[in-house]
């Protein structure tokens, strides 16, 4: 069945819509003998390229799989500095932190969640090599800007398009804005392959490195060699590659995103009106025209008076079997492993402390109707109530 309505009392977060064309896909890559290095993941890169208007697309095992291996491909190490923003999945960090370089932290804008690009002029140094712009939840970063300072120091912009799947800025969709972007096939993200990922660039160059680096360097694929067994390893790679079963769920995926993507536009309009009424409620910017917004959820930052009590807030939304969740439970570098290793301290990403501080998730997938969107709002409503009491 693929209906995306929801027929049970309780309002999950997120959910994968998997149909009988998803489970027909797999099984038919089950029964054949062909279950890595074959045409599915061809066609999926050919299909997702041809969907987001992208000259390349590579697909990889996971985003921040992705997001690691453009780096690496570009020379990213030891004594370099890459620039990401306060506010994001550690991911985005992580795989600045495993070439070797360091991941520097710029605050964000309050309005957006995105980083702020004064505070990414702010944090240039002699050794900043690259940005890394995080599309908050959908809405894409204002890329004129982060893109002008990237031209004037000579540094690599890399689009984190985890949550960013139909994201598009001034008509260009997410990804191919800045030198590379790397998208999530998570379970509950825009489409899924149960796990897995997708970089796109414009750069020929870039790409063919990255396909090399992502199957251990080796020459040639196993469909390419004259006698089986024997190829060269030219150049350092990992094994990052997907699988067919997650290429044939992500072929079938993507012919929904349009249907996926208007649902999730019509819900969270409905879910905005809902929120209406609330006051002292902050809401982050829905985007225009120039900027389109993929809805991924919709985040809000509580008003002042129970922002502190946030887990009570869910908790109350979860009795009522409304889920929520948090993006995110801290600013990165107030996570132990940074804040240990580079000595961070309260105090010093001011707008990223505030809204990590206070913000909750709400459900807009499309796994549920514009009439959840309603009991959503209602169910926040009342969790705020309640908690004032």
């Amino acid at each position: 069945m693929n209906s995306t309505k929801n027929t049970t009392n309780e309002i999950h977060f997120g959910r994968p819509l998997i149909g009988e064309a998803e489970r027909a896909a797999v099984m038919d890559v089950l029964a054949g003998p062909v279950l890595a290095h074959g045409p599915r993941g061809k066609q999926f890169e050919a299909d997702f390229a041809a969907w987001t208007g992208a000259p390349e697309a590579i697909s990889v095992s996971n985003c921040t799989a992705g997001l690691h291996l453009v780096w690496f491909a570009l020379g990213i190490g030891p004594g370099d500095e890459v620039i990401v923003p306060t506010v994001t999945h550690t991911a985005t960090a992580h795989a600045v932190e495993l070439t070797g370089a360091r991941a520097v932290f710029a605050d964000i804008d309050r309005a957006t969640g995105n980083i702020d690009p004064a505070a990414v002029e702010a944090a240039l140094t002699p050794r900043t090599r690259g940005i890394s712009v995080v599309h908050f939840l959908g809405l894409p970063a204002n890329m004129t800007r982060i893109n002008a300072i990237a031209q004037k120091h000579n540094l690599f912009v890399l689009e984190d398009c985890a949550l960013a799947v139909g994201t598009r800025f001034d008509g260009v969709h997410a990804g191919l804005i800045g030198g590379a972007g790397v998208f999530s096939f998570y379970p509950v993200k825009h489409m899924t392959t149960a796990e897995g990922g997708m970089i796109v660039t414009r750069d020929a160059a870039l790409a063919r490195k990255l396909r090399l680096a992502k199957a251990f360097g080796v020459d040639r694929g196993v469909e390419e060699r004259t006698v089986p067994g024997i190829y060269d390893v030219v150049s350092l790679g990992f094994n990052y590659r997907m699988n067919e079963m997650a290429a044939a769920l992500g072929i079938v995926q993507l012919k929904r995103m349009d249907g996926f993507l208007n649902t999730r536009r019509a819900n969270a309009a409905a879910l905005g009106k809902a929120l209406d009424a609330i006051d002292g409620l902050h809401r982050l910017d829905v985007g225009d025209a120039k900027r389109v917004h993929s809805h991924y959820c919709t985040s809000v930052v509580l008003p002042d008076d129970v922002a502190g009590k946030r887990a009570e807030v869910a908790l109350a939304m979860k009795a009522q079997a409304v889920g929520t969740s948090v993006y995110y439970p801290g600013p990165v570098p107030h996570l132990t492993y940074y804040r240990e290793k580079y000595g961070y301290r309260r105090g010093q990403f001011p707008a990223g402390e505030w809204f990590s501080g206070g913000t909750l998730a709400l459900p807009c997938a499309p796994h549920l109707d514009t009439n959840d969107m309603a009991r959503v709002g209602a169910a926040l409503t009342t969790a705020i109530k309640e908690v004032r009491k």
